[in-house]
């Protein structure tokens, strides 16, 4: 696979561009590159939202190219989180509403377990702050609830702790280690030099 806007003969090695890759359920992927190596890119075409790109995508032998738009919202809703790096939260409402926007469509995460992740994340005090005007580590913790608000097989995170510090970063890690262990789902997180840190064996690939 590679997206339509690089040349060819332009990209140097990759793990991914150009090359035959399996992501599999049950895993820890840390994929780096340099800004504007295609990592965005790479987590659109995963989720369905961009289709530019040369090559094929399979889902479990399925081409992704003949997908539908309801299969795609099918696969969103109950086999693919995503948390973009732009987090696509509503600036006007509190952090718990935004949250609660997801799970109200999923109705998947009990107010509790949802109240633990906000402590877990030291973020409690801030559940009914308006996102507009909380820090973007602040605004990434929140949307690191809200992405495992649902049922999922793979989980997209794109740059997820670039404004985190190492202490901040470790308790992210562990929570979404731990959900999709429960779940025996995959985690693929992007990263420019502050990546996820995962416990455990996490499967470095380089675009």
């Amino acid at each position: 696979m590679l997206p339509r806007v690089f040349v060819a003969e332009s990209i140097p090695f990759s793990d991914v561009w150009k090359s035959t890759l399996s992501l599999r359920k049950g895993n820890l992927y840390l994929i780096e590159a340099a800004s504007g190596g295609g990592k965005s890119s790479l987590c659109s075409y995963i989720y369905g939202a961009r289709t530019d790109y040369e090559g094929r995508l399979l889902f479990d032998g399925e081409d992704a190219a003949g997908i539908k738009i309801d299969r795609w919202q099918l696969l969103r809703r109950e086999s693919l989180a995503y948390l973009p790096q732009e987090l696509s939260l509503f600036p006007e409402l509190t952090a718990m509403q935004n949250i609660e926007l997801k799970n109200s469509l999923t109705g998947f995460a009990e107010k509790g377990r949802i109240e633990e992740w906000l402590h877990i994340l030291g973020i409690d005090s801030r559940r009914d702050y308006p996102v507009g005007r909380m820090s973007v580590g602040q605004q990434q913790r929140v949307g690191l609830i809200r992405a495992i608000c649902q049922p999922f097989d793979f989980i997209l995170l794109d740059e997820p702790v670039s404004h985190l510090d190492e202490e901040n970063n470790r308790k992210a890690a562990r929570m979404i280690v731990e959900e999709a262990t429960r779940q025996g789902a995959a985690i693929i997180s992007t990263s420019v030099g502050n990546p996820l840190l995962m416990e455990g064996e996490v499967i470095k690939l380089k675009l």
